[in-house]
């Protein structure tokens, strides 16, 4: 994954500063949106807009987690948890995709009312203007989002990016909506926008918990990433063959480790010399990374691993 190079190659200090960053706007968007967006229900009555509200609402919610989950990912190992505390990241994930799920449902249960009582919508200016303002925040806040999943490669913001860019098409369907019920007297376009929103929703809650699923069962890097290594190991004049190389990542650390296979002969001084060698090269490119070598002698089979 491109992201993830890019992101081994920022210093984690700075990376730290850009996801505590997202996750202040975050919420801090989600806040204000709800003000404004209860407002402007309040005096349109639109199942469309209410769907955005909630959407907003439980976008606070996945941001505030989100907030918890990058604070606790940075936490530096400790005794209790000397692989770091990345998992957090993952679960948050987890949460988002139900609380976006849940929004979902909600939504589908209010526009199934309004098709069986249809209703107009009243001061549908005011519904368009707001979701205007809605868009162009939005927006503002997905590139930052953006920049900071390609810089950190952090799964909870990826998440939190990923619902907000449905915002936008949900911001869009509302005015369409709007426009079709206010307007044109179609009332009927107000729920059955809210259905396709709420659906679009549930796609979207199924590809966060996806990933976070993922990273939580250890997959590996994708294979783009892999060759990338193989091909930075063999580059060493020392290095005859390499194999069990393994990856996963948690939040926003990657681990890798594998066997290197080395002419017989060296001493040990020079074969751990190597090995060093070996790990500055990778380093180059996941410098956040922790990287486990084993040196093996060239040629020689390895016994087969035993239970326990």
């Amino acid at each position: 994954m491109n992201d993830r190079v890019e992101s081994a190659e920022m210093p984690n200090a700075e990376a730290a500063r850009l996801m505590r960053w997202a996750t202040y706007a975050s919420v801090s968007l989600a806040l204000l949106l709800i003000a404004v967006k209860f407002a402007a229900w309040l005096l349109t009555d639109s199942v469309s807009l209410l769907s955005t509200l909630i959407d907003s609402l439980l976008d606070a919610a996945a941001s505030l987690i989100s907030l918890l989950a990058v604070r606790h990912a940075l936490t530096p190992p400790d005794r209790e948890h000397r692989f770091g505390h990345g998992k957090a990241e993952p679960l948050a994930a987890l949460a988002q995709s139900t609380f976006i799920a849940g929004s979902a449902i909600f939504i589908l249960i209010e526009a199934g009312q309004r098709i069986y009582q249809p209703k107009a919508i009243q001061h549908g200016d005011i519904g368009i203007a707001v979701m205007v303002v809605a868009i162009v925040l939005t927006f503002t806040l997905t590139r930052f989002q953006a920049y900071v999943v390609k810089r950190t490669g952090s799964l909870a913001i990826q998440a939190d990016s990923l619902h907000y860019i449905g915002d936008l098409l949900i911001n869009g369907a509302v005015i369409v909506a709007i426009l079709l019920s206010a307007k044109f007297g179609w009332v009927l376009a107000d729920p059955l926008f809210g259905i396709a929103i709420a659906g679009y929703i549930l796609i979207t809650a199924w590809r966060i918990a996806r990933g976070a699923y993922d990273m939580l069962m250890d997959r590996e890097l994708p294979d783009e990433d892999r060759q990338k290594i193989y091909r930075i190991v063999m580059a060493h004049p020392e290095v005859l063959a390499m194999h069990d190389l393994r990856t996963r990542a948690s939040g926003p650390l990657t681990f890798i480790q594998f066997h290197i296979e080395m002419n017989g002969g060296l001493t040990l001084y020079r074969a751990h010399e190597a090995a060093d060698e070996v790990e500055a090269s990778v380093r180059q490119c996941y410098s956040g990374a922790e990287i486990i070598i084993h040196q093996d002698p060239y040629g020689v089979e390895e016994a087969p691993a035993r239970a326990g």
